[in-house]
């Protein structure tokens, strides 16, 4: 290569272009680039190969009766509930709360507050309830039916005296009439009911507080 351009100017040593009036000095030797595996230059391949799609992580189902791994667990719950009734009578209905919150969890992974434990502590009340209510009248119906339940529930009243005798007395003569036991049942079935429940929440509110946020 000349060390002198043909414009005259002195030219750097390995220079590729005149510093005066820019004349190549030189041919600039390009590599070739052989495809890769995909048919696509090495230069290209970030820019031709697809990206990564990430799904999208699916919404929780809302925790109501349409909700079937709820509705599921909270049946298991509930009739495990009843079975412990005979063993740990009262406390088997918050433990159903609390093993509903549990079991839920480790299904579906998803963490829960307390509000959410009180809804999964309300279903399993209801399902609880009902079979503590089917359990509690088929007990109660055949000493109704007898009369033996009106004698026990009115020597039970023997032994809280009351100062009012006409309020003893409206008492014993509403027992001892079918009416009057039909309205005794449903008010102990009401109590139930709001008793079992509220129990079942108090122990799903117990479970999210413990295990839901782990």
């Amino acid at each position: 290569m000349a060390d002198i351009c043909t414009c005259g100017a002195q030219l750097p040593p390995d220079s590729l272009f005149c510093n005066k009036c820019g004349k190549p000095q030189r041919e600039i030797e390009i590599p070739d680039i052989e495809p890769n595996v995909y048919g696509v230059t090495a230069a290209t391949d970030v820019a031709l190969l697809p990206e990564p799609v990430v799904e999208p992580r699916p919404a929780p189902l809302p925790l109501n009766f349409r909700n079937p791994i709820a509705v599921r667990i909270a049946l298991m719950a509930a009739v495990g509930a009843t079975l412990l009734n005979f063993l740990v009578p009262i406390l088997n209905w918050p433990a159903a709360g609390f093993f509903a919150v549990f079991l839920y969890c480790r299904k579906t992974g998803t963490r829960l507050d307390v509000s959410a434990g009180v809804k999964i502590g309300w279903i399993t009340g209801l399902l609880t309830y009902g079979f503590a209510a089917i359990v509690f009248t088929a007990t109660l119906i055949p000493d109704a039916l007898s009369g033996k339940l009106g004698k026990t529930i009115l020597d039970q009243m023997k032994n809280f005296p009351t100062q009012d005798p006409n309020m003893m007395a409206q008492m014993t003569h509403l027992i001892q009439t079918t009416q009057g036991m039909v309205m005794l049942l449903l008010f102990a079935l009401a109590f139930l009911f709001v008793f079992v429940t509220c129990l079942s929440m108090a122990g799903g509110a117990l479970g999210a507080k413990l295990v839901g946020r782990s």
